[in-house]
């Protein structure tokens, strides 16, 4: 198994967030799964990617030639796929993972995880798609995605296929007991 983590650059501020990113990297490592992400050395990417390999797991790093160019590839990853584009970056990502979970980032991390579940809602791929939320980080992004669902724009179901948990392994047991729902995606008029 292999999961494929979206996170920060940078490490944010508050010192939890990156003690979460190596107690994920270390129970990923534990539990025999490999990480798939961004390919960097710097922030929550990297010491996530540390984690793993230092307790001997698996790391395929996907990084844009534009960013290796700026010097920001992890050198020591078990393995490092070079692409042209973001768009290719996520689309190998995708291939190569069997779930997905975001840890604290920002603009990128939130644009990767939204894309994932979208095409897990409409049924491109059956794979798990999980907020690991350190620190309480993605507590008031979850409240506005109840309050989405409350206002009749995602079927609670769908809502229900974000995984949420605070603790990686918690989270990592939650994604291993996965089951997506077999339902359409379209609401239909009067219908929640």
């Amino acid at each position: 198994m292999r999961l494929c983590v979206f996170c920060g650059s940078n490490a944010g501020q508050d010192p939890v967030y990156l003690d979460t990113a190596r107690v994920l990297g270390e129970a990923l490592a534990a539990g025999g799964i490999g990480l798939v992400y961004g390919g960097a050395s710097v922030g929550l990417m990297g010491a996530v990617a540390d984690a793993v390999l230092a307790k001997g797991g698996t790391v395929i790093g996907v990084m844009p030639q534009a960013l290796v160019d700026k010097e920001i590839a992890h050198k020591g990853l078990s393995d490092l796929r070079v692409v042209g584009s973001m768009h290719e970056r996520k689309a190998l990502m995708a291939e190569l993972a069997d779930g997905f979970i975001a840890l604290p980032g920002g603009l990128g991390t939130f644009e990767e995880l939204f894309e994932v579940w979208t095409w897990a809602q409409l049924g491109y791929h059956r794979k798990p798609c999980a907020l690991l939320n350190a620190g309480g980080f993605y507590d008031k992004l979850t409240d506005f995605l109840d309050d989405v669902v409350d206002r009749g724009f995602v079927k609670p179901i769908h809502r229900a296929m974000l995984i949420v948990e605070s603790n990686p392994a918690a989270l990592i047991e939650a994604i291993r007991a996965y089951e997506p729902p077999k339902v359409d995606k379209w609401i239909k008029a009067g219908e929640r």
